[in-house]
């Protein structure tokens, strides 16, 4: 069910399923997109895994072939690339969101992204070509993939919008409204890098947010 890299270079630990304690925060994401009747919702659940991992393991590296799709429970993600030995981070991913290498995903062509747990992590995997399967026989389904796909499409235009319109420090401030008490756990590093400014400039950011 997973993919090679997945399985094979992840200090992933797989864990038994609690299907009313470990689906409560993913079963809410899911009916709040389209409610699923119980033979539905019954279909999914049985294809879900339940995956926890340690800070700085890897759901996706670039060069592999994603194969899942993964909804945080706990912990948060960041996505980024590396060129000439630098890395840049382009999103991060917070609880109760999913996240994927989408065009690999969807193309089958090798990621050109990773994805980082940048804290200890639970997340629960979703096999794609099981979910594809599903999707033919439940039309509901589909609709929730649909509309992850839309989700997905408008956070990246609006990111690319914030990047062209606001400044940094606005973009920082739209950062920590999305989840502060996350943010407070990313390096300077790796928020620095998201918002395109260098380390010291983000540091002077923080400084004047912890005096107001």
């Amino acid at each position: 069910m997973f993919n090679s890299h997945f399985s094979g270079e992840l200090n992933a630990e797989l864990k038994p399923m609690n299907k009313q304690h470990d689906l409560a925060s993913f079963r809410n994401a899911i009916f709040n997109m389209q409610v699923l009747d119980e033979d539905c919702w019954a279909a999914l659940a049985e294809i879900l895994l339940l995956k926890t991992l340690k800070k700085g393991d890897y759901l996706t590296s670039e060069g592999g072939v994603e194969k899942n799709i993964y909804f945080i429970n706990e912990g948060c993600t960041r996505s980024f690339f590396s060129r000439d030995g630098k890395e840049f981070t382009v999103d991060f991913q917070w609880p109760a969101e999913f996240t994927t290498a989408y065009y690999s995903l969807i193309t089958s062509e090798p990621s050109n992204v990773n994805i980082e747990a940048l804290t200890d992590m639970q997340v629960i995997v979703i096999n794609y070509l099981a979910l594809l399967r599903l999707y033919q026989q439940y039309a509901d389904l589909e609709r929730v993939g649909r509309k992850i796909a839309e989700a997905q499409y408008i956070r990246r235009l609006r990111k690319e919008m914030d990047m062209q319109s606001l400044t940094a420090e606005e973009r920082y401030t739209k950062l920590l409204d999305s989840n502060k008490l996350m943010v407070a756990r990313i390096s300077v590093k790796h928020l620095s890098s998201y918002l395109g400014i260098q380390p010291e400039s983000l540091s002077r950011i923080r400084k004047r947010y912890a005096r107001n």
